[in-house]
């Protein structure tokens, strides 16, 4: 069984390419709302249901965020694929900086992973909107998983590293 986010009620929350811009508790500036710290938030789902998640070939979206669900567990899939040959935290950190570094694609553009998943974007300003709040999530979606990748000695934790070898919905991660 799937494991769908929490956040089905979306009603107040800003929306870009038919996408909720959920609240992140997060330090790191941007689009997204500011959450209670205490509070679960998309980012912690996506991290919690990666190992089950990642089994699947398909998914049954429920709600509007699971979508964003399914944009994580792919970027959390190639975050590990980059993280796969680093040996200690510090290795880890450098190669998920130089993956928050790269162009982050928006619905319409040829890299985005997963073409009809959001509408496209009716304008320039949406699209920046969009990329801005995706670019966000995923930088902070990269710090708490390095938490998780290595353990407090900075060593890799082999139960999470060994997800790296999965394909999520049939997707390759670059």
């Amino acid at each position: 069984m799937v494991y769908h986010s929490s956040f089905v009620d979306d009603e107040g929350v800003n929306r870009a390419c038919g996408c909720p811009l959920l609240p992140l508790k997060s330090h790191i500036k941007g689009p997204a709302p500011v959450s209670d710290q205490d509070r679960t938030d998309i980012v912690d789902e996506a991290i919690t249901f990666f190992r089950a998640n990642v089994f699947f070939r398909n998914f049954d979206i429920k709600s509007p965020a699971d979508k964003l669900l399914i944009y994580l567990t792919f970027y959390i899939n190639v975050a590990l694929k980059r993280l796969e040959g680093c040996r200690t935290l510090a290795e880890g950190t450098k190669a998920i900086i130089n993956l928050g570094l790269e162009k982050v694609p928006v619905p319409g553009e040829s890299a985005f992973p997963f073409p009809g998943l959001f509408p496209l974007p009716q304008s320039h300003k949406e699209a920046e909107l969009f990329r801005n709040y995706l670019k966000q999530i995923r930088e902070e979606t990269s710090g708490r998983l390095l938490s998780v990748a290595y353990r407090p000695n900075g060593t890799p934790n082999k139960w999470w590293l060994a997800f790296a070898k999965r394909k999520f919905m049939n997707v390759i991660a670059r």
